[in-house]
């Protein structure tokens, strides 16, 4: 192993870099951490070079890249960028979370595929799947990993289908998936909408009830219910931060903070084998549902 101090270098395209993000990278045993703001596409070949380039090979290894934001797309340029400018004998780890999406997107698949055993033959495969709030962050990387899983994903609008299907496009483009696309404005809308739904998703903003008692209960064959939403109200009705597993009208439901736990478990683990590492690491949101599969089982 070398014993080359590990740097961490945080980029992010806002103004300020996550304290969340800058917490847990000393929890895993960064001590040497620099962060840069308003960092723009444009901005990331040279930021990765001069990284790469300052230390020896053996070195260079323990040189981390940290993409923050609150753009996924954006951050997942970035990371293409820092990633094209790397070649041997001196490439730096990198690793894209931007608002803790990735992470919290993988933690949120993983617990659901989890609840789904012994429910559903073949888990995800095939399971019809609702994501709303998917403009959002959180809710857009959701539904990519529940589709790459083989689920039927419908992503859902509150005000216009253009708003879904323009991230469809996107996401189809990028990642080979595809996303069906709806909008429901009102309860009669959603009751409509999840009767013959399996897994409900919820990522909209704090503090929104999207997913009533009424609407649950016209759901017959919803298995899983999740929410991401730590705000009271919380975004499924019946559904509290703490409940893992709760009894629903139909199915169960999984609350943000036992998502968070998840999480948080997966962030720190990769921060840490990042930073442990003498091998140079990519890591995005497949790699962390990968290792939150593992810590849920």
């Amino acid at each position: 192993m070398s014993d080359a101090v590990p740097i961490l270098h945080m980029i992010t395209p806002l103004r300020n870099t996550s304290p969340f993000d800058v917490n847990m990278a000393v929890d895993a045993g960064f001590s040497s951490i620099v962060t840069y703001s308003e960092v723009a596409l444009g901005d990331v070949a040279g930021l990765t070079q001069d990284a790469m380039f300052s230390r020896s090979p053996d070195a260079a290894k323990r040189t981390v890249m940290f993409i923050g934001g609150k753009d996924a797309s954006l951050a997942l340029d970035q990371m293409a960028a820092a990633a094209k400018a790397l070649f041997p004998p001196f490439e730096i780890s990198l690793f894209a979370d931007p608002s803790g999406a990735f992470t919290t997107a993988a933690a949120m698949i993983a617990l659901v595929e989890k609840n789904l055993r012994g429910k559903r033959e073949g888990g995800l495969t095939g399971a019809k799947v609702q994501v709303y709030g998917a403009t959002g962050i959180i809710g857009g990387i959701a539904a990519v990993i529940a589709a790459q899983a083989g689920a039927d994903v419908t992503i859902v609008s509150h005000l216009v289908i253009e708003d879904v299907e323009a991230k469809a496009v996107d996401f189809k483009k990028r990642f080979g998936v595809k996303l069906n696309c709806a909008v429901a404005k009102t309860d009669e809308d959603k009751k409509a909408l999840v009767a013959d739904t399996e897994v409900i998703l919820t990522c909209a903003s704090a503090g929104i009830e999207v997913i009533s008692t009424p609407v649950l209960e016209a759901a017959k064959k919803l298995i899983v219910a999740a929410d991401i939403n730590a705000v009271p109200p919380n975004g499924i009705s019946g559904v509290g931060s703490n409940e893992d597993g709760v009894k629903l009208a139909n199915g169960v439901g999984i609350g943000a903070l036992v998502i968070g736990q998840v999480k948080y478990q997966v962030q720190h683990q990769i921060l840490k084998r990042i930073r442990e590492s003498d091998v140079a690491l990519q890591v995005s949101f497949p790699e962390a549902f990968q290792l939150a599969r593992e810590l849920s089982a």
